[in-house]
């Protein structure tokens, strides 16, 4: 049985017609389908699925037997009169010999019992869907062979040839474009206009896709002229075969791409097209500030004279061909190995003087004075090398770093998004099954060392039973469409609470979730629908340097005050918590950040830290928790500094509490 990725690439382009008249197997199944099929259409008996199939264009039906009205059998005898070749998969709790050979008069692709294994399930998608792709793609190759057959006289570069390779055909505009006559051409193989620089890998994939597989083959050739200039081919090439699938001939249409292939382009097939070389790309440092300071005309001059700086001073120790001009302030050279095959850190070593060396330079551009620094991505192995070496800047200007080496960066970039898609199925598997849950831990005051407050933390049961925490998946989320329906979870959750319970209620909040409308409105319903509980309500603010729109976050804060309701700014002392956003955020409470908590009976940064912002807090009115209270020596320090409340495992982990 193929893997479930081949299935789905088969199935995902597919539509499913559906019909099962029991609501409970619909809804259940209908789940199974949705990780196999986009477009589902469901009908709820045999009427309803005929219908449905008259008015839609259905690519395989599976449907119970069993159904008022118009059961399976009959369903299928009205759809075989109007379509005999459309897969249709029988799906039936019944074990009777007559079903079975009603179905198979009908011409089923398939016949499974309920409940449905998913192995045979998983079969029975395999075989269908590959057969629709297979006639799919039967006529998608049929109409191609149409169009390449119209297109042959209008297209700009024609040439034919027999199944050795040898040219039967070429047009006019083949022969001004090489400048070979027809009868230099007729008889040769193509090799006489080919460029030395193609590796062979190029053509043994032509030939393998062509001849071997008898299928279309796309590329970028570079080619040269019988006086030796180099031109570039977009190139299509296919196999013509007769009415028994034997190659007759091969036809080849091109297009001379070399004028309006852009860099990008070129480097992008170069990279491709070149073994034993190294690839450098660089970037202009703080390159933003030039675009911001120059006019248009100014920066394409400034990039033309950096690209022929640079092309001067990396020649003088790299062979190469060209210094690749990219824009956006970026370059790329590939330079040849040979003579660093056996000694890369020498290679590494001499590059980073050079950068160095660069670094100390000026460039002058009429009365602009550009001193020069570079951010280079360095690539000399491994796959995706264009793709590694781009991820490589986004790296160094991320991290503030100029020099980076990024062999496979690519894949592992990859490798992350796998396994962020993995737990992004997670998320969606657990809202779907009501699986994320508020966990809540208690909040207790220094003095009377009673809880007053509760704060509520989400928490996401797999489908092993294992609770997992934020951690795990809550920054995926944010990059997923699911993180704005956790926090509706979570507000519904803490809210139910509130009303079953006489302490104050901590929600965190991010940035995301105020700048999001329909979260600001979920809020703003649950505090009306809870006004007499609102003022025991806590929005805890996790502060986030990726926010938008201040001015949102400073009128919803204003908003949910009229509430009564408390602002506590959380982990306060530490990421980009400052003083100046207290200004703006006008908070009733500061969480003092745990890292601080953690050490403060061992570090005198610590417990100088959290003096200060007691100090300030009371000064300012304003209430402080200390999290990550571990042990009595810490809630003693704590309390003695003036601390008000304390949370950690010393009195409570995060747990369920349950309605009463």
């Amino acid at each position: 049985m193929a893997g479930v990725d081949n299935i789905l690439d088969y199935s995902q382009d597919m539509v499913l017609l559906y019909v099962e008249d029991n609501e409970d197997a619909r809804e259940m199944t209908t789940l199974i389908f949705e990780e196999f099929f986009k477009n589902i259409i469901v009908a709820v008996d045999g009427e309803d699925g005929y219908q449905k199939f008259l008015e839609n264009d259905v690519d395989l039906i599976i449907s119970d037997i069993s159904m008022p009205n118009l059961n399976g059998i009959e369903m299928g005898e009205l759809i075989r009169a109007k379509d005999k070749q459309i897969p249709i998969i029988f799906l039936t709790a019944h074990n009777d010999e007559a079903y079975f050979l009603s179905s198979i008069k009908v011409g089923i692709s398939g016949f499974l019992i309920k409940p449905v294994d998913i192995g045979e399930l998983v079969s029975l998608i395999e075989r269908v869907s590959q057969k629709f792709v297979y006639e799919r793609e039967a006529k998608e190759k049929q109409n191609l062979l149409e169009v390449y057959q119209k297109a042959t006289n209008q297209s700009s570069i024609v040439s034919k040839t027999d199944t050795k390779g040898y040219i039967t055909y070429v047009n006019d505009i083949f022969c001004e474009l090489s400048g070979y006559s027809r009868e230099e051409l007729i008889g040769k193989n193509h090799n006489i206009i080919r460029h030395h620089d193609n590796p062979k890998s190029i053509f043994e994939d032509m030939w393998h896709t062509i001849r071997d597989k008898k299928e279309i083959w796309k590329g970028i050739v570079r080619n040269k002229t019988k006086d030796g200039k180099s031109y570039y081919a977009d190139s299509i090439v296919m196999p013509i075969l007769d009415l028994d699938g034997n190659i007759v001939e091969y036809i080849s249409l091109r297009n001379d791409v070399t004028d309006i292939m852009n860099p990008t382009k070129q480097l992008s097939e170069a990279v491709k097209n070149t073994k034993n070389s190294y690839l450098i790309y660089i970037k202009l440092d703080k390159f933003e500030m030039v675009e911001d300071f120059y006019d248009n005309e100014t920066i394409n001059r400034l990039e033309s004279t950096v690209a022929l700086y640079l092309h001067v001073q990396f020649s003088k120790f790299y062979k190469f061909d060209k210094v690749y001009e990219l824009g956006n302030g970026e370059y790329a050279l590939i330079v040849e190995k040979s003579k660093f095959m056996d000694d890369i850190e020498s290679f590494i070593k001499e590059l980073k003087e050079l950068q160095a060396e660069i670094k100390e330079d000026v460039i002058d551009l009429d009365n602009i004075e550009y001193d020069v620094s570079l951010l280079i991505s360095f690539v000399y192995s491994g796959e995706k090398v264009l793709e590694s070496a781009k991820l490589g800047i986004k790296k160094l200007l991320q991290t503030k770093h100029s020099f980076m080496v990024t062999n496979n960066l690519a894949i592992l970039e990859q490798e992350k998004a796998k396994e962020n898609m993995k737990v992004v199925s997670m998320i969606k598997t657990a809202i779907m099954h009501s699986k994320i849950v508020s966990y809540f831990q208690p909040i207790i005051d220094n003095q009377t060392q009673e809880t007053v407050k509760y704060e509520s933390l989400v928490r996401l049961i797999d489908e092993n039973d294992n609770v997992l925490a934020p951690y795990f998946f809550l920054e995926t989320s944010k990059k997923s469409n699911y993180y704005s329906q956790i926090t509706s979870i979570v507000l519904e959750h803490s809210f139910a609470i509130l009303r079953n319970c006489e302490v104050d209620i901590s929600i965190n909040l991010s940035a995301i979730d105020i700048e999001q409308k329909t979260t600001r409105e979920t809020i703003v319903r649950h505090l009306e629908e809870n006004r007499e509980d609102a003022h025991r309500v806590v929005f805890e603010l996790l502060e986030d340097e990726g926010i938008k729109d201040f001015q949102v976050v400073k009128d919803f804060i204003t908003f949910v005050k009229g509430y009564g309701v408390k602002i506590a700014i959380d982990d306060f002392g530490a990421g980009y918590s400052n003083y100046e956003r207290l200004l703006d955020y006008q908070p009733d409470i500061l969480k003092i950040d745990g890292c601080l908590i953690r050490d403060i009976e061992t570090s005198s940064y610590s417990l100088s830290a959290v003096k200060s912002i007691v100090t300030f807090a009371k000064e300012q009115n304003m209430q402080t928790i200390a999290e990550f209270i571990e042990n009595e020596s810490i809630f003693k320090i704590v309390k003695e500094l003036g601390v008000d409340f304390s949370q950690g495992y010393h009195f409570g982990k995060p747990e369920p509490l349950k309605k009463s």
